[in-house]
C-alpha cells in the first residue's frame, strides 16, 4: 500500500477481536517508528507493554475513575463499563517522555514523541493492527502510574490500546487542506 493512501485509511480502533497481538512485531515496529524528527536528539521516549495481569490492574484504576453516577447502580454500571474499556484490549503500549525542563526543548520532545506514536499507527496498520491513541484521567492517576511505572519527570504522552479490528468505522470528512493554507509573499 503506498503511503498516502495508508494514512487516509487508518482510523483509530476501538473494537479488537479476541486474539493477541504478537509483542515482538510490535517491538519491531518500534524499531522503525522511533526514526523521528528530534532536536537535539534527545530521544525521550520510553515504551511500557502492558497486558496479562498487570492490564488488568490498569483495568481496575479505570473501573473506579468510571465509577460516577448519582446511583449505585450508575457506579457500578460506569465502572463496568470503564474495567471492559481496558480488559477487552489485547495489548496496551504506553508512551512514556521524560520532560526536559526547559519548556522550548520540552515541547520538542513531546512533538517528537508524538511522531512516534504517528509512525507506530501507521505501520501497525499496514500489518494489519488497530490502535487507537488516548489520554485522560487515567493517565495522571497515581495508582496507574504506580503500575505502570511511570517515573517523576515522566509524561504520558499515550496510552495505546492495540489490537485486531473487530469493527473499522467509516472516515470522517476532513476539511481540505487547501482551505487552511495561507499563502504570503
Amino acid at each position: 500500500m503506498n503511503l498516502s493512501r495508508l494514512i487516509q485509511e487508518r482510523r483509530s480502533i476501538q473494537l479488537y477481536e479476541d486474539r493477541a497481538v504478537p509483542v515482538e512485531e510490535v517491538k519491531e515496529m518500534l524499531e522503525a517508528a522511533i526514526w523521528v524528527p528530534n532536536h537535539k536528539m534527545t530521544e525521550p521516549w520510553r515504551f511500557v507493554f502492558v497486558h496479562g495481569e498487570t492490564k488488568k490492574r490498569v483495568a481496575e484504576v479505570n473501573r473506579k475513575i468510571g465509577e460516577t453516577g448519582n446511583t449505585l447502580e450508575e457506579k457500578k454500571a460506569g465502572g463496568e463499563k470503564a474495567y471492559k474499556k481496558i480488559n477487552d484490549v489485547p495489548l496496551l503500549v504506553m508512551v512514556l517522555m521524560e520532560e526536559n525542563p526547559n519548556q522550548k526543548l520540552r515541547e520538542e520532545d513531546y512533538a517528537a514523541t508524538s511522531c512516534v506514536i504517528q509512525n507506530l499507527s501507521l505501520l501497525a496498520w499496514e500489518q494489519g493492527i488497530g490502535m487507537i491513541w488516548k489520554t485522560g484521567a487515567i493517565t495522571i492517576h497515581p495508582e496507574f502510574r504506580s503500575i505502570v511505572g511511570v517515573k517523576p519527570g515522566e509524561r504520558v504522552v499515550g496510552m495505546l490500546q492495540m489490537g485486531y479490528p473487530a469493527k473499522v468505522p467509516k472516515a470522517r470528512p476532513r476539511v481540505e487542506a487547501a482551505n487552511r493554507i495561507t499563502e504570503l509573499n
